[in-house]
């Protein structure tokens, strides 16, 4: 019989391997059972008792195993797999931030990035920050917009995460305060079946400095992950959400599994399941996925 609760190792494979003192480590931390490999050397789950008053919190954990930068997920063992991801496009899904980059190549950059810094960290609510930030674009030529494009690099897994679960007839959907110029575009390089942002206003080839069409902030990305649950006929603790800003914290902790990706400060203060090492691929192992099974194509 399967122990109620695994510790999912994840290393930063540009770091190096998964040590063995570090699983040495963790087993003891949680008193767990021999490992089971997901990945050589990058993940495995090590089977443990559930959580007790005196055991080491899934903080203490994360703690001792930062040094060897490697991920640890304390999670329940039954229901592991989700039907359900939505996620985050920029810094999570992809690399940068679009936005700030448009901004960049308009002038405008630097303006732009400290109202975004602001934003994510929470010290500006984002409908403001967002409305601020696109009126510095008004008057500036949307072509721009495809020079951004050319240099969006989608995070590593991004499309293993996606595709894998699609093959196992999870629903997929990529939620962004971002622009639905690049979401569309994301959305189809890496497979979601859906897609949702903010509309760019552009008229005769330029930037107006508004939005065509309601904000979507932090409670429009937990409206979508309710509805897409509701859709799908499952639970909110089917779904796996993951974003790295203040935005995505009430989809984060509304999920049955809410990852906080190479988050903000702020983010990582609320939401405890934290991946601050590893790429997207941990997503899949948090799941119990053996690298074996992911689509990779």
């Amino acid at each position: 019989m399967s122990l109620p609760a695994v510790l999912t190792l994840i290393a930063d494979r540009k770091s190096g391997p998964l040590k063995p003192e570090a699983i040495d480590v963790a087993r003891t931390l949680v008193k767990g059972n021999a490992p089971i490999v997901l990945s050589p050397g990058e993940a495995v789950d090590i089977p443990c008792p559930p959580p007790r008053p005196g055991s080491a919190s899934a903080a203490t954990i994360r703690a001792t195993l930062a040094p060897y930068r490697v991920d640890a997920l304390l999670l329940k063992t039954r229901g592991r797999r989700r039907a359900v991801l939505v996620a985050d496009m920029d810094s999570t899904i992809v690399t940068g931030e679009t936005l700030d980059e448009l901004a960049d190549l308009l002038g405008c950059g630097e303006d732009v990035a400290a109202i975004t810094r602001a934003s994510m960290n929470g010290e500006l609510d984002f409908e403001t920050a967002l409305e601020q930030r696109v009126a510095l674009l008004a008057g500036k030529p949307a072509s721009v917009l495809e020079d951004v494009w050319a240099s969006v690099t989608l995070t590593e897994g991004a499309r293993e995460l996606v595709q894998t679960m699609r093959k196992h007839n999870g629903r997929t959907a990529l939620v962004s305060g971002g622009f639905t110029w690049f979401t569309q575009r994301v959305a189809e390089l890496c497979g979601f079946d859906e897609n949702y942002g903010n509309a760019l206003e552009i008229e005769d080839g330029k930037i107006t400095g508004r939005l065509a069409g309601p904000i979507l902030g932090p409670d429009a990305k937990r409206d979508h992950l309710e509805r897409l649950t509701s859709e799908r006929g499952v639970q909110l603790r089917a779904a796996l959400t993951t974003g790295d800003g203040a935005n995505d914290i009430p989809m984060l902790a509304s999920a049955g599994l809410g990852l906080a990706f190479h988050a903000k400060p702020n983010v990582r203060r609320i939401i405890s399941t934290q991946i601050n090492f590893a790429n997207l691929r941990a997503h899949l192992f948090a799941q119990g996925y053996h690298a074996r099974d992911f689509v990779t194509d």
